[in-house]
């Protein structure tokens, strides 16, 4: 009767066997395949590294133009060193809320039309909160006439902060969403460039706005990620080893 019931139980347990062989050779190459990617991912990632450090300490170019829109809009410009020239726009400063190395504050956001016939949002630097709160940009004008300026190409940061969306209407600014700013301060969104312009710094940083705070870091663990996935791969097949060993030495007992 016990042989019986054995014998009956085998074709179970092989099938049980050969169901976690399919499974392990699955997670295997799934494994596998994520620590390529993350791989391909790394070396993506030390490119646009490489590219971006390129790129802002490159002699500044002439800012996109209309042509070159598209590119920008789809991030191939991030970072580009440019050039600026034309005047500011009085009476459509935009403060945003935001944050940097000085500490919780607002960036100052004056179009500046350009001498090419279109217009750049420019991030003429920081000021603190304590500088005068809402009314702090109506005291740091914008310079008169022709101004030429450098700075670095931004994307535009649509939506709103972190936590927090823009309100137009009440003024509130978290992040510098560009078309939305221009919306909001009667700007041709046709003559706007899709993206806007971090200054560069000038004189000895202590004049407000204090220019030149653009934070450029891109957080790069790739390499820890493919590590984890290949040491998980490993570790299927270190367990369907072990599984393979046991189930012979099983079947040998049984014979």
């Amino acid at each position: 009767m016990t042989r019986q019931a054995d014998q009956a139980a085998t074709p179970r347990r092989r099938w049980v066997f050969i169901l976690w062989m399919v499974l392990a050779a699955v997670f295997f190459g799934g494994f596998l395949w994520l620590g390529t990617w993350q791989v391909h991912r790394l070396h993506w990632k030390l490119q646009l590294i490489h590219d971006v450090t390129a790129r802002v300490h490159a002699p500044p170019v002439a800012a996109p133009g209309p042509a070159a829109w598209d590119r920008a809009r789809a991030g191939d410009l991030q970072y580009l060193h440019v050039r600026l020239t034309g005047h500011y726009l009085s009476g459509k400063q935009t403060l945003v809320r935001g944050s940097s190395k000085k500490g919780y504050g607002f960036w100052v956001m004056t179009p500046l039309r350009t001498t090419r016939g279109f217009t750049v949002l420019v991030n003429r630097g920081y000021i603190p909160s304590d500088a005068g709160g809402k009314s702090a940009g109506a005291d740091i004008e914008a310079p008169v006439g022709t101004v030429t300026l450098t700075g670095l190409l931004r994307a535009s940061e649509p939506g709103g902060g972190f936590m927090r969306a823009n309100k137009p209407r009440e003024n509130l600014w978290y992040s510098r969403d560009v078309a939305a700013i221009a919306k909001a301060r009667g700007l041709a969104a046709s003559e706007v460039a899709p993206y806007f312009v971090d200054a560069d710094a000038t004189g000895s940083g202590k004049q407000l706005p204090v220019a030149g705070l653009t934070k450029i870091h891109f957080r790069n663990a790739h390499l820890g990620y493919a590590i984890t996935w290949y040491l998980l791969a490993l570790g299927t097949l270190v367990g369907a080893g072990i599984l393979i060993r046991h189930e012979r030495r099983m079947r040998r007992a049984a014979d």
